[in-house]
């Protein structure tokens, strides 16, 4: 089995923004050079996420909302009295998750028609990670 590991770094524009990742995700498989096997994409801070689901920017806007009815940003979360003042960005990373396992076949993602692979970023505007590992043959 090999491994293929690449780094991706955010700064975002603005506090809370959805960025579609797909095609880094993919050059990223076709540099690895494997052809079955799986990529995991994950986001390497608690303030941020991964998540699969269609690039239609009225379903961002829902998406958007529905954390924003979750976890408000703002309230006096217990988290803010360490000093802190980003404890909607965890609460919305409990939501949409951390990380994403696709499969890959005879070298593509296998994803369906509409899915795409989007980094969450809810805590931004400063430098960020992601981590993508190829696995497979």
């Amino acid at each position: 089995m090999k491994f293929s590991t690449e780094y991706l770094t955010f700064n975002t524009k603005k506090h809370r923004e959805l960025i579609n990742i797909t095609k880094e995700v993919e050059r990223i498989l076709i540099g690895s050079g494997i052809k079955e096997g799986m990529a995991l994409v994950s986001a390497m801070h608690i303030t941020a996420g991964v998540f699969i689901n269609d690039a239609e920017s009225g379903l961002h806007r829902d998406i958007e909302e529905w954390l924003q009815k979750l976890a408000p940003e703002g309230p006096d979360y217990f988290h803010h009295r360490t000093g802190e003042s980003n404890g909607d960005a965890h609460l919305k990373n409990l939501l949409v998750g951390h990380q994403v396992i696709v499969p890959v076949t005879k070298g593509t993602l296998d994803m369906g028609p509409w899915q795409q692979i989007f980094y969450a970023e809810f805590d931004g505007q400063r430098n960020k990670r992601l981590v993508i590992k190829i696995m497979g043959e």
